[in-house]
């Protein structure tokens, strides 16, 4: 992905892994002493063992909302700082869940694939789909991107409820402190937490049984916010009534039994590719840069407590 390689030159020093023939580790050992930023576009993970390859490493520059590539313990312990891409892509990512979830809910790719299989012979001869309106919807996680995704369900009239850290007093949704209690109140589960070691499989099998036959799951947060081998079994066996999904746990590995499943909607972590966002997180990346190296206060800084 080469979108900010023209920006980023333009105003330093630029070394590109991506062009590179070498090894990713024979790259770091030779311009081991000139780095002094680390740009993350992908997802290549920013280990221990990689940070100290780099002994002049001063900050770690995340293209993207999720850090849970990056080693932060290591990066607290060598004085480097990190930043993410904080609501560049928000608006974007809000915008396809609530796609996935209409998609999911009314059947469209299943819609799609019936006509053009030319299987639609007579009227009403496929599969129904579900209405939104006024659907409970429970959100795991109301940070910037949650608080987008209720916002565009609000005039759905959808009944929207969310489980956080810790309950927000500024927001007119219920707060449920469980995600089980979210879960057994709410006909949706929207995942948009970041993914850490508390959060890991946090949607596992008993959740799933908990939101039910009729449950619908959408995740454009982290694969690994739910048991997705748990989730495949639940799915084949009637458990939920279909998910959406935009990451998966092993990238760019999606479990191929999801195939041939009609209720189930699939999205290759794009949820924030649009020509705007990525604008928006190209211009986020060199402002954090030039105020790091500038001594300013950066734009979205990564707390490392």
């Amino acid at each position: 992905m080469d979108f900010m390689d023209e920006p980023l030159s333009q105003r330093f020093t630029v070394l590109y892994t991506h062009t590179s023939p070498d090894p990713i580790s024979d790259f770091l050992t030779s311009h081991a002493a000139s780095v002094r930023a680390v740009v993350s576009v992908g997802r290549l993970p920013i280990t221990a063992e990689f940070i100290s390859k780099l002994p002049s490493l001063e900050i770690v520059v995340c293209a993207s909302v999720g850090f849970d590539h990056v080693d932060l313990d290591e990066c607290k312990r060598r004085g480097v700082t990190v930043t993410n891409a904080g609501d560049a892509y928000g608006e974007d990512v809000a915008d396809l869940a609530v796609g996935l979830l209409i998609s999911v809910l009314r059947r469209i790719p299943a819609l799609d694939r019936y006509i053009r299989s030319g299987q639609w012979t007579r009227l009403w001869d496929y599969p129904f789909g579900s209405k939104l309106d006024k659907k409970k919807v429970g959100i795991l996680g109301l940070g910037s991107i949650g608080s987008l995704i209720a916002k565009r369900l609000e005039p759905f009239g959808c009944v929207i409820s969310y489980n956080s850290r810790s309950p927000k007093p500024d927001v007119p949704y219920i707060y449920h402190p469980e995600v089980l209690s979210l879960a057994a109140a709410n006909d949706v589960l929207i995942l948009s937490c970041s993914l850490t070691d508390e959060t890991h499989h946090i949607v596992d099998r008993k959740v799933m049984e908990t939101l039910g036959k009729n449950g619908v799951i959408i995740n454009i947060g982290r694969g690994g916010l739910i048991d997705e081998k748990e989730m495949v079994k639940c799915l084949v066996e009637g458990v939920l009534w279909g998910v959406g999904l935009d990451v998966f746990d092993n990238e760019p590995e999606v479990p191929e039994e999801l195939f041939g499943l009609e209720n189930v909607v699939l999205s290759p972590h794009s949820a924030g590719m649009t020509a705007e966002s990525l604008n928006n997180v190209t211009e986020v990346a060199l402002s954090n840069l030039k105020a790091f190296f500038s001594d300013q206060p950066l734009i979205f800084p990564v707390q490392l407590d």
